[in-house]
């Protein structure tokens, strides 16, 4: 049987990960758009970064 404590433990870390993705590629669509550069809309590690591999 599986602890409680490890299945919690295993979703926090999924969860962190995800967080530190999107805001990374937050952080780099608010760049891209200082510069105003528009490629931003047709990166697809930008536009579905849950699902882009990396």
């Amino acid at each position: 049987m599986i602890s409680a404590r490890a299945v919690f433990d295993d979703l926090a870390r999924r969860l962190v990960s995800r967080a530190e993705t999107l805001a990374a590629t937050r952080a780099e669509t608010r760049r891209l758009a200082a510069r105003g550069d528009e490629s931003r809309w047709r990166r697809a590690d930008l536009v579905w970064p849950l699902f882009a591999k990396g």
